[in-house]
């Protein structure tokens, strides 16, 4: 009997040793780290942020580009078991930020990562999500690029299209900078119950008429040919093959097609009062900003005394601060998910809007398993 108590005691043991290596395990592998995949300084800003948020250190690791402009990067701790977060801003040099995420997700899947989570604020190629003329999609080929490289997930915001979230064989989700934008508005701008939200075209009316009704705010369209809108531009599939020579055009006996009237932009026309009030126009890009200008100059004409814009995204390109500081524009308020400090010392009229404690918010919730829901509330589809 003693005997026996004794294997009892001893089997017991062994078995609280095996449950409490077993969780330490668990422990080890439920960890994370967070990394940043940018070889330039400036873009590493917004992940120090997050981190700081987080209470976490940035995951050690070195990336640069060779004397032939090829990428490579060093991992410098391990990652085995782990859920990686990888948090990739991009700036003007666009392919090289891609390439950088790449090798990055690739050189941790190969060192044995769990999971490995994409953070991309400002998801590049956006633009180019539907066929236009002879070209391709190049937006469904970038996330198939991502696939493959080994990411199993990706946190961003405020995609150009929300459909692009099908091109991805993992889970996307897509924040929304709107209330950082609507609190800016409250906060900021003197007098905003006397503005109106602004549609620089009819294309952006649902962003801004879900601006509108949850400022209590009136709403006004532009339409006429300042507008640049993507369904007016040329699609290659309605136009015919080139005739070779010596071919004839015999079409089939008694087939006539209508004829196209050809499309011409009517004067631009602003739907609904601006006259006396604070125009604020908002969108989710702001990049050649020459539409912006006109726009401006159009409600300046029509009365409004102030004239704010708000973008998630402020990609500013090419001459852009300085039309912005010589326009009608008082102030461009955008976030911070695509690093523009050189242009801000070029023109003080820009503004920014950390989102960093969003994006720290949803990293944590993902590594811990909690419900993203709470990030969305009070958002609306067409935001």
């Amino acid at each position: 009997m003693h005997n026996a108590f004794w294997a009892f005691l001893v089997s017991r043991s062994k078995t609280s040793k095996l449950s409490n290596s077993y969780s330490t395990m668990n422990i080890s592998k439920s960890g994370y780290r967070v990394f940043s995949a940018n070889s330039t300084t400036a873009c590493t800003e917004l992940a120090k942020k997050i981190t700081e948020r987080l209470g976490v250190e940035l995951g050690k690791s070195v990336v640069y580009q060779e004397s032939n402009r090829e990428t490579r990067v060093d991992v410098k701790e391990s990652v085995r078991g782990q859920n990686i977060f990888i948090i990739q801003t991009i700036p003007r040099d666009v392919n090289t930020a891609i390439m950088e995420l790449l090798v990055m997700a690739y050189a941790l899947k190969t060192n044995c990562a769990e999971n490995i989570i994409g953070v991309i604020p400002y998801f590049p190629y956006s633009k180019q999500c539907k066929m236009r003329k002879r070209g391709s999609i190049v937006c469904k080929l970038l996330a198939s690029m991502l696939a493959k490289a080994g990411l199993t997930h990706i946190i961003t915001m405020d995609l150009h299209q929300k459909e692009i979230q099908g091109f991805f064989s993992f889970p996307v989700d897509n924040l929304r900078a709107s209330p950082f934008l609507l609190q800016y508005i409250q906060d900021e701008i003197p007098d905003y119950r006397n503005a109106i939200i602004v549609a620089k075209s009819p294309s952006a009316a649902k962003r801004a008429q879900s601006y509108a009704e949850r400022l209590r705010l009136g709403l006004a369209v532009m339409h006429g040919e300042a507008q640049c809108s993507e369904s007016d531009m040329a699609d290659g599939r309605h136009s015919p093959p080139p005739l070779s020579s010596g071919r004839t055009t015999s079409g089939h006996p008694g087939l006539e097609l209508p004829l196209m009237m050809a499309k011409e932009k009517p004067p631009i026309t602003v739907v609904g009062d601006v006259g006396g009030r604070i125009a604020i126009i908002v969108d989710d890009i702001i990049d050649d900003v020459e539409d912006f200008v006109a726009a401006a100059e159009i409600l300046k004409e029509r009365g409004a005394y102030k004239i704010y814009i708000m973008a998630t995204h402020g990609l500013l390109s090419a001459e852009a601060p300085r039309l912005i500081e010589e326009s009608a524009i008082d102030e461009v308020v955008v976030t911070n998910t695509v690093p523009h400090e050189v242009q801000k010392l070029q023109c003080p009229k820009i503004k920014t809007v950390d989102v960093s404690m969003i994006l720290a918010e949803a990293i944590r919730r993902i590594h811990n398993g909690e419900s993203m829901a709470y990030l969305f509330r009070n958002i609306t589809v067409d935001d």
